[in-house]
């Protein structure tokens, strides 16, 4: 789907999470049940932001179809697009949507767009250690933090903790940045979206995996990083932000992220490859049913995301003449 395509179906909704979205999973969402004749091979490749929910959504659809076979590789959203481009991936999972020039890439090898489906609400948290004791951030300070750009406004480089407001033996303290790699999806959507487009400062701690950011800040009493809220632990603090520096601080909760409050929340999608005019073979169509089904939904919940209404759900379904 293009993003032409994209805004068409599902309108405001794609770039401000409607205050009709739930937080909880839909119970107007339909119950899924098993069709017949359903075997064969499904292999998803893309972002290690959706690996555990394209894992756990494997698990359920084992139980349908124990004849299908899942294979997946989640190394980061970058991955996504060439994989499903020359059809060594039937699934691609990104946490960010694809850029024209791999949609272009698509099109001129297929004839047509990939096809965008968007399978739940995540929400990209800034990490700090359990025990450091800071209410929160803007998006400049994290944007003056994190990057040699500052484009997002703030008059100065911060470079220890002191100047976001900590005292004592916190105020000389300087950070340890974790990021993710730049193969990664949340990559490109936090600096897009949190250093206004800038470049990271050469002194980040690149990391492969979320995973990974998550346990650097645990690790670490003055480390910051960034990756999604599926990833959260008990050894660090996702962080309320707000827009501006001295604006309302937001908590990184599935209900500040459904009604848009949040401002780090962010759709994920699976791209497949979808022939404007033919239907979906069986399998995928079963598979792409039960994404969009309560139980679908609730594996959503279950795994730290925001789960998708059957407002959104629907329009899904009818497009793809899913019934």
């Amino acid at each position: 789907m293009t993003k032409n395509r994209f805004m068409a179906l599902f309108g405001a909704a794609a770039l401000a999470f409607s205050v009709q979205v739930s937080a909880d999973v839909d119970p107007n969402l339909p119950e899924y049940t098993r069709a017949s004749g359903v075997s064969g091979n499904l292999n998803s490749i893309g972002s290690d932001t959706l690996n555990n929910l394209m894992t756990l959504w494997a698990e359920e659809f084992n139980k349908f179809y124990p004849n299908v076979n899942v294979q997946i590789q989640g190394a980061g959203s970058s991955t996504a697009p060439p994989a499903i481009t020359e059809g060594t991936a039937s699934l691609a999972p990104m946490s960010r949507a694809m850029r024209q020039s791999e949609i272009e890439a698509f099109e001129n090898r297929h004839g047509y767009a990939p096809y965008a489906l968007p399978v739940a609400i995540d929400m990209l948290a800034v990490y700090v250690n359990k025990d450091n004791p800071i209410e929160g951030l803007s998006l400049p300070q994290v944007d003056a933090i994190f990057s040699a750009t500052r484009r997002c406004g703030h008059n100065s480089d911060i470079t220890r903790w002191g100047q976001i407001g900590l005292t004592g033996a916190w105020a000389n303290r300087d950070f340890a940045l974790y990021s993710r790699n730049a193969v990664s999806g949340t990559y490109g959507y936090f600096k897009d979206n949190a250093l206004c487009g800038g470049d990271f400062k050469s002194s980040i701690n690149e990391q492969p995996g979320s995973s990974s950011v998550v346990q650097g800040v645990t690790e670490s009493l003055n480390g910051i990083g960034y990756s999604g809220i599926g990833y959260r632990t008990s050894g660090v603090r996702a962080i309320p932000l707000s827009v501006q520096t001295g604006g309302n601080l937001v908590e990184p909760s599935a209900e500040n992220a459904a009604t848009g409050d949040y401002p780090l929340a962010r759709y994920l999608y699976v791209y497949i490859n979808k022939h404007p005019n033919r239907p979906l073979d069986p399998m995928m169509r079963e598979f792409v049913k039960m994404l969009y089904s309560k139980v679908g939904q609730e594996v959503v919940h279950r795994d730290g995301y925001v789960p998708l209404p059957e407002s959104v759900a629907a329009r899904v379904r009818a497009d793809l003449g899913i019934e």
